[in-house]
């Protein structure tokens, strides 16, 4: 896959390969994307039964918010994730807990496993790479993530990688024009940038 897109963070993990954070762009990805979030596996995405142009639609609506972005995570120039960052206090989540200056929200959609199935490492390795970009790259002080509650594996994921559990939250449903969220119960998980990068 050649990609000219300028990524906002390259990092080389040793033993895994060159991950790459890239601006999305919601025509060109749309495919890959929609071929992800209409999988069973990622019902808690929200985004099954939508065809592949209201994905794209969707993240062209947020391409022009300054608060939201999405990126594709790729890993030695293949996709291995969707990444998407927010600004805490400008989402619903904000109405869960005290938002602290620093917070960075992110929200992460894994590529399914590849023909050789679960590979070891591999998520911790990616997320590993994100957190760098987030929480060193943007600068920022601690991530929050809010996965859904009935969502085992991604909370279990989290807390292994060092996010310390938050509270069980309900996320109001969102009903506005550009915008659909229904009410979502969360379990909230943070990690403070000296507990990823001690020293």
């Amino acid at each position: 896959m050649s990609d000219q897109r300028t990524p906002v963070h390259e990092q080389v993990l040793d033993g895994f390969g060159t991950v790459r954070v890239l601006p999305l762009d919601p025509k060109a990805d749309a495919e890959v994307i929609h071929r992800w979030a209409a999988g069973e596996r990622a019902a808690f995405w929200g985004m099954n039964g939508l065809t592949r142009d209201q994905v794209a639609e969707i993240y062209a609506h947020m391409d022009t918010l300054d608060t939201h972005h999405a990126y594709l995570v790729v890993k030695d120039g293949e996709p291995a994730a969707l990444l998407q960052t927010y600004e805490p206090e400008a989402d619903r989540v904000s109405e869960c807990y005290p938002v602290e200056p620093g917070d960075i929200g992110v929200h992460l959609l894994l590529a399914p496993a590849g023909p050789d199935g679960a590979r070891a490492g591999w998520t911790a390795a990616l997320v590993s790479a994100i957190a760098s970009y987030v929480l060193l790259g943007l600068d920022r002080r601690r991530v929050v993530v809010d996965p859904d509650v009935a969502n085992e594996k991604a909370v279990s994921r989290f807390l292994r990688q060092g996010f310390e559990a938050g509270p069980v939250v309900t996320l109001p449903e969102i009903d506005l024009p550009d915008v659909y969220l229904p009410e979502k119960r969360a379990q909230l998980a943070f990690l403070r940038r000296e507990v990823a990068f001690p020293g």
